[in-house]
């Protein structure tokens, strides 16, 4: 087995004038700018003459509206108000991914809380602002129509229903089932909060072309969404990004209208949301009510499980449905022992902030989902937690296994996994512990919880772009068609590239995120990075690599096959002749430039999906007077392949962790009856902070798959799947012996401590 624990990592400076490579913690090259406040956030760029835009968003829920502009078009300092009578109806038309159209700005009727209504154009925010006020929008309320359950007993709000696995599914009979448990699990809606907000700002020059800078997730993608609407020639750049997650994955209406904005200004024109207007329009996630039935043996042993999932997309389809596919596809998860499934897709919308991808897309309620089900089913039939898991997690000889769905299990060792997480949880002791707790009456239990997981990364459908330079003195360029924002790509693509040519990081400079550089890219999402970008970066340098051996054949009057690279030194040589000549990058590329020559070579990557898994175990204390939860440990054990940069995995591990605790222990967006947001700032929308936060405990294993040349899988999302249920089930293992079977996400004191004193049922 090869481990690797966070705590034995050496890192390396990435300064140091030596070559790096696969395995090492090296620096990130990214943070020095950050820290030092050399970035580039779309807010801060300095545009000349650049306007501010502010948007009138609606403040019900659904209603039919009338709109006048004329006030706020008198206001200091507005250069332009717009509204949907301003625009031709085709062009107030823009497509959504999942099929259907939406409006730009609501045409005479709003249908969530955010939706944008109206636009104003102003010298400064706060002018725009101001002027924002006094527009005004006649409201004539219709009925709202919140949560999924409610949405789905209305035929014309259903938007999908699918079954499945296969063309014929059928529900599984239970018969041959010993032991049979059913739950409804609701995973809670919430918003994805990345601390910058979606901005977007655009320009024309002279000779018509649209400049775009974007806080987003993908440049190209953003690009041809412009130039399909604007029929128009686009560059988009997209430098710095303050998180993301999921959210800023696609065009917003907000962001699709600003060229049209900065083409009637004659000038620049830049949006720039507050919190409040994020977090009711930003696209929200999860939303899932699971009606889950699973069967098996009173030994453990699970065969059948049927599924029915209510999706709620929000107020208009974006995702249609994907997500809860998402979390269908990956059904068993890792309990391969069940071979009859049978799930239910009702996806329904609902007068609320659209769905988007949030951190795992689907992934993460497949894994409640399946852990809740399974200690139900272990509480059920008096079998401990991790016992369970052990006769029914996929053995090592089925490795190749292919779900239901068709996604294949490519590589790993799922057992071992959850074996180093016992070992690194000291289990046994943990339940000791337990014991004399209850045994004592003890007003704070200990709760252990358990959660075995699987993901599907570069799931995404296209291939990634990569691209290697050599320059003029012997540096490297790399063009990257992802778009990074926070992941630390730069720095393992210079791995990549330094590894096989044996340049120090400071030869290597990476570019990304403008379309007039890098001829095309995709989506940095569904954790593929390092799949398909890294590894179209590694065939592209490979390519390079064996030009420059020709090349450098030529200049050491050697044959090709003679010829080494001595990747310590970044140097070729004649192979077994220590006192032959030798000729360094820099002396191969100056030669070839003043030959008017040059090497560069590019690649595109697609490959298959791999699937990365996990063990987790959370460690929670619960005061049974309050239903206060503390969280004391978080043990992970992640395998993603072949790890190139240690730190930066763990460094990915530890962010989407504190996201899953978030949303097991604090976070929910809440809307009244009417469709009023009840959770718009972050005054009242709770997420952890480092207070509510313990050290985490982080291991790796490395099973690599056969689905890309690095043997590399995902990890990004990992923490976010895992630390849910986790968590959930060790809040519940800490008060199941006073006959509590479940709980709901978030855990908050007040859920707990009302399920605790068995008031639930009573509201209170």
């Amino acid at each position: 087995m090869n481990r690797i624990s966070e705590s034995d990592i050496h890192r390396v400076h990435n300064d140091s004038g030596i070559a790096v490579g696969t395995g090492q913690s090296v620096l990130r090259v990214e943070d020095p700018d950050l820290l030092c406040g050399k970035s580039t956030f779309v807010a801060n760029l300095d545009l000349d003459q650049c306007l501010s835009a502010h948007y009138v968003t609606s403040i019900e829920a659904h209603a039919n509206i009338e709109v006048d502009i004329r006030r706020a078009l008198a206001m200091p300092g507005v250069v332009g108000v717009l509204s949907a009578s301003d625009l031709s109806a085709d062009f107030n038309t823009y497509p959504l991914l999942a099929g259907g159209q939406r409006k730009i700005l609501a045409d005479r009727q709003v249908r969530f809380v955010g939706e944008p209504i109206a636009v104003v154009v102003a010298q400064t925010q706060a002018q725009a602002a101001d002027a924002a006020e006094m527009v005004d929008v006649v409201y004539k309320q219709l009925p709202a129509v919140i949560g999924g359950s409610k949405a789905a007993q209305i035929e014309d709000n259903i938007v999908l229903q699918a079954t499945g696995p296969g063309e014929n599914p059928s529900k599984p009979t239970f018969e041959d089932c010993e032991v049979v448990v059913e739950a409804t699990i609701e995973v809670q809606r919430i918003a994805p909060c990345p601390l910058e907000t979606r901005v977007a700002a655009s320009l024309w020059t002279e000779d018509g072309k649209l400049v775009h800078y974007a806080a987003c997730q993908g440049a190209h993608p953003i690009r041809d969404a412009l130039a399909a609407h604007y029929q128009a020639q686009v560059q988009v750049i997209t430098a710095d990004v303050g998180g993301s997650f999921g959210a800023k994955a696609r065009l917003y209406p907000e962001e699709i209208l600003l060229p049209e904005l900065a083409r009637r200004v004659g000038k620049p024109v830049r949006w720039v949301p507050t919190r409040m207007a994020d977090m009711a329009a930003l696209g929200h996630s999860r939303a899932q009510t699971q009606t889950v039935k699973l069967g098996g043996d009173s030994n453990g042993t699970l065969r059948a499980l049927d599924v029915h999932l209510v999706a709620d997309l929000g107020a208009y389809p974006m995702t249609g449905g994907g997500l809860a596919r998402n979390t269908a596809m990956i059904l068993p998860g890792p309990y391969t022992t069940i071979n009859q499934i049978h799930w239910e897709i009702t996806a329904v919308v609902t007068n609320t902030t659209p769905i988007a991808a949030y951190r795992g897309a689907g992934r993460p309620e497949a894994a409640s989902l399946l852990d809740r089900a399974v200690n139900i089913f272990a509480a059920k039939i008096g079998m401990d937690q991790a016992e369970i898991r052990r006769r029914n997690l996929m053995p090592p000889q089925d490795v190749g296994y292919t779900n239901p769905a068709g996604l294949q299990y490519e590589s790993g060792n799922y057992g071992e996994a959850l074996e180093v997480l016992l070992e690194e949880l000291d289990y046994s002791a943990l339940k000791a512990e337990q014991a004399q707790r209850r045994a004592h009456d003890s007003q704070t239990l200990l709760g252990v919880g358990i959660a075995t997981f699987i993901d599907r990364t570069a799931g995404i459908p296209n291939p990634e772009y990569g691209a290697v330079e050599l320059r003029r003195g012997g540096g490297f360029k790399v063009l990257t068609g992802s778009s990074p924002y926070g992941q630390g790509h730069h720095t393992t693509w210079i791995q990549l590239v330094s590894e096989r040519t044996g340049a120090p990081p400071s030869a290597i400079e990476v570019i990304h995120g403008d379309t007039d550089l890098v001829p095309r890219g995709g989506i940095t999402g569904g954790s593929r990075s390092a799949q398909r970008a890294g590894t179209a970066i590694v065939e592209a340098t490979n390519e390079l690599v064996a030009k420059a051996m020709a090349a450098a054949a030529q200049r050491l009057e050697a044959s090709v096959g003679d010829v080494e690279l001595d990747t310590e030194r970044g140097l070729f040589h004649v192979a077994g002749v220590p006192a032959a000549p030798t000729i360094t990058w820099a002396e191969l590329a100056n030669d070839l430039a003043d030959l008017g020559s040059s090497l560069k070579c590019e690649s595109d990557f697609l490959g298959n999906a791999t699937v990365p898994y996990g063990a987790y175990g959370a460690v929670v204390e619960v005061d049974v007077e309050t239903g206060a939860v503390r969280l004391d440990r978080l043990v992970t054990v992640d395998d993603a392949g072949t790890v190139i940069n240690p730190m930066i995995v763990f460094g990915q591990v530890h962010g989407a962790v504190a996201q899953g605790i978030g949303q097991a222990l604090h976070e929910e967006f809440v809307y009244d009856d009417a469709g009023t947001p009840l959770s718009s700032s972050f005054m009242d929308y709770s997420f952890a902070s480092a207070a509510e936060l313990c050290s985490f405990e982080t291991h790796l294993t490395q099973n690599p798959t056969s689905n890309n040349p690095i043997g590399a899988k995902g990890v990004a999302e990992s923490g976010a799947i895992g630390a849910v249920p986790a968590v959930q089930n060790a809040v519940v293992d800490a008060v199941a012996h006073l006959g509590i079977v479940h709980i709901d996400t978030p855990l908050t004191p007040q859920r707990v401590w009302t399920t605790v004193c068995g008031l639930a049922s009573k509201g209170a």
